[in-house]
């Protein structure tokens, strides 16, 4: 007969400790339904009991945060990688691990994401204007979802919009658009120096345009 004799707390939460006490050699644990379950025999006491559990924290914390775990049903794209968001109660901070990416919740996923991507646009930005030969001015850059265009370079505001949906794809897609408006500010039309300018530093920008007409914006 299953009782609940005691309490369990991880995370300031409390469960259920449910004793089965049964006519068998071992003693099992596991976490079932929000609550542990302590299957023994009849001869081991609670003593024992919480011993055991106190010996075993490390085990039951993980199977307690796997219970928590919420699965995303859609696939996220970032960088031309496939993940599963994962959120997980209580998390202190997002991670990113293998092909998955953990949070607490949609907003602090959010807030990660929205610094992540700016941190890595600025930085392919900084690095393609460091390797460019010509004299680029003092840039600006900004990040949004557009419709109807990968990048803007607006020479008269020395500013450089990207936009947010090429996070989606692999980071040479990045480099092209980037490399393509910085180009701008020594050609403001698509000229035939100006293609000329581009290949310079990304000589297979034909096969990146023809690859990014299926991407969808």
């Amino acid at each position: 007969m299953g009782v609940n004799i005691m309490k369990y707390k991880y995370l300031d939460e409390e469960y259920n400790i449910r004793v089965i006490r049964k006519n068998n050699k071992n003693t099992y644990i596991r976490f079932k339904d929000n609550e542990i379950v302590v299957t023994t025999n009849y001869f081991v006491t609670n003593k024992q009991i919480m011993k055991l559990i106190n010996d075993n924290t490390s085990f039951l914390n993980k199977v307690i945060s796997k219970s928590n775990i919420k699965k995303d049903d859609d696939d996220f794209y970032l960088f031309g990688n496939i993940y599963n968001i994962i959120y997980i109660n209580k998390i202190e901070q997002v991670e990113i691990t293998d092909n998955k990416i953990y949070a607490n919740d949609i907003k602090s996923l959010d807030k990660f994401l929205s610094k992540y991507i700016y941190d890595i646009y600025l930085d392919r930005l900084n690095f393609w204007a460091s390797v460019f030969e010509e004299k680029l001015p003092k840039y600006n850059l900004k990040i949004r979802k557009m419709k109807s265009r990968w990048g803007v370079c607006n020479i008269k505001n020395k500013n450089i919009t990207l936009n947010l949906e090429l996070s989606k794809y692999n980071i040479k897609y990045l480099d092209y658009v980037i490399i393509h408006e910085l180009s701008h500010f020594m050609y403001p039309n698509h000229s035939h120096d100006f293609w000329l300018l581009v290949s310079k530093y990304c000589s297979n920008y034909k096969e990146i345009r023809k690859e990014m007409k299926n991407f969808s914006y």
